[in-house]
C-alpha cells in the first residue's frame, strides 16, 4: 500500500480517466478528493470547481486540502477535446480549449503548490496526450494544447525540483472515455469510426482508462521518487512503433 498516508487531489475526477485514477489511488491507500464540475461518487471527497475560474479553483483546492489535512499528490486531469484543422475552430474555441487544457493546469497547480511544498515529497502528474508527439488528423487545436502541456510539465519539473515536488505527465493514446462515446455518437457511421480509432493504435484497440490510471499511479507513487520531467506514453505503441500492416 504505497499510498498509505498520502493525500491526493484529482481534477476531472468524476468520470473517465480521472475517476479510474481516484479509485486506484484509494485502493492503494490514498485519501482522495476529486475536483470536477460534477460530483464524484462516494467515498471520495467531492469539491466542485470550474478550472477556468481562478477564484473557484482556489476555494476548491483549499477545501480539499482542509478535508484531507494537506496535499501530497496533484493529478491535473481535467480537459476537453476539439476536432478540426487549423481552419475549423474560431478564435473563441481556441481560447476556450486552451483555457481548460492549459490554463486549467496552471490555476490548479498554482493553488496547490503551497500545500505540496509542505508535503516534503510531493508529485504532480499532468494528463497530456499522444497528440503532443504525433501528428493526428483534424486535431490541430487539441494537439496544440497538449504540446503546451508537455512543455509546461518539463518547465514545472525544473522549477520545483529543489522544493521536493516531482512533475511528470502521462500521454495516453485514444482512450475509451465518455468523450470518445460522444464523438462516436456524432459520427455518420459510429461503428466504422470506432474500428478506425482502434486501428490507429498498433495494439489494435483503444486504451482503457484503468491502464492510464495505472501509469498515473506509478508516476505519483513514492516508489517513483527518482522520476521527474518524464512523459510516459500509454498508447498501445502509437508513439514509437511502426509495425508492418496486418496481412
Amino acid at each position: 500500500m504505497e499510498f498509505d498516508g498520502i493525500r491526493a487531489l484529482v481534477t476531472g475526477g468524476a468520470s473517465g480517466i480521472g475517476l479510474a485514477t481516484a479509485r486506484l489511488l484509494a485502493e492503494r491507500g490514498a485519501s482522495v478528493a476529486c475536483l470536477d464540475l460534477d460530483a464524484a461518487p462516494e467515498p471520495f471527497h467531492a469539491v466542485k470547481a470550474d478550472v477556468t475560474d481562478d477564484a473557484s479553483v482556489r476555494a476548491a483546492v483549499q477545501d480539499a486540502a482542509g478535508r484531507l489535512g494537506g496535499l501530497d499528490v496533484l493529478v491535473n486531469n481535467a480537459g476537453i477535446g476539439a476536432q478540426g484543422t487549423v481552419e475549423d475552430n474560431d478564435d473563441d474555441e481556441w481560447r476556450r480549449v486552451f483555457d481548460v487544457n492549459v490554463l486549467g493546469i496552471v490555476r490548479v497547480s498554482r493553488a496547490a503548490l503551497p500545500h505540496l511544498r509542505r508535503s516534503g515529497s510531493a508529485a504532480i502528474v499532468n494528463t497530456c496526450s499522444i497528440a503532443a508527439t504525433a501528428g493526428l488528423p483534424e486535431r490541430a487545436l487539441y494537439s496544440a494544447t497538449k504540446g503546451a502541456v508537455q512543455s509546461l510539465t518539463l518547465a514545472m519539473a525544473a522549477d520545483h525540483l529543489r522544493e521536493g515536488i516531482r512533475v511528470t505527465c502521462v500521454n495516453p493514446g485514444t482512450a475509451d472515455t465518455p468523450w470518445i462515446d460522444r464523438l462516436l455518437e456524432r459520427a455518420d457511421d459510429p461503428e466504422a469510426e470506432r474500428v478506425a480509432l482502434n486501428a490507429r493504435q498498433p495494439s489494435g484497440r483503444l486504451v482503457a482508462p484503468e491502464e492510464v490510471a495505472a501509469a498515473i499511479a506509478y508516476l505519483a507513487s513514492p516508489l517513483a521518487a527518482a522520476t521527474t520531467g518524464t512523459a510516459l506514453a500509454v498508447d498501445g505503441g502509437m508513439q514509437g512503433l511502426r509495425p508492418r500492416p496486418r496481412p
